[in-house]
């Protein structure tokens, strides 16, 4: 079902761009935040808005390489959520759960993209 590749394909370009557009004005200081922000984290996920706009590119494309980024992008932001949790005290519960909202739409962008392909066999 080709419209479920759009679907998809829409997802991860609004997910990139919530996150480069977010990201960056905290970056630049256009937005202030009242928790501790880590400024690592917040150049990690611009990075990745990026990649999420690339990965929408291919998932609308039906490219080769879809699947591989959307799992790289699933993998990378679930070992990065664990690291948060686990290991470092000064995250704000704003990023966790921003996170977490990320991670929750790659899975909902991971099934709409394997269900296309099924669905198209």
């Amino acid at each position: 079902m080709k419209y479920l590749y759009k679907i998809a394909s829409i997802l991860a370009f609004f997910i990139g761009m919530m996150s480069i557009i977010a990201g960056s004005k905290v970056l630049l200081g256009i937005d202030k935040k009242n928790y501790t922000v880590l400024n690592w984290l917040v150049i990690y996920n611009v990075g990745f808005g990026f990649i999420s706009i690339v990965t929408a590119y291919l998932i609308g494309s039906k490219h080769q390489f879809a699947k591989k980024f959307i799992l790289f992008i699933l993998a990378s932001h679930s070992i990065l959520l664990s690291y948060l949790y686990f290991f470092n005290e000064n995250v704000a519960s704003e990023s966790m759960n921003a996170m977490l909202f990320r991670i929750s739409i790659w899975i909902i962008i991971f099934l709409l993209f394997t269900n296309s392909k099924t669905q198209s066999k």
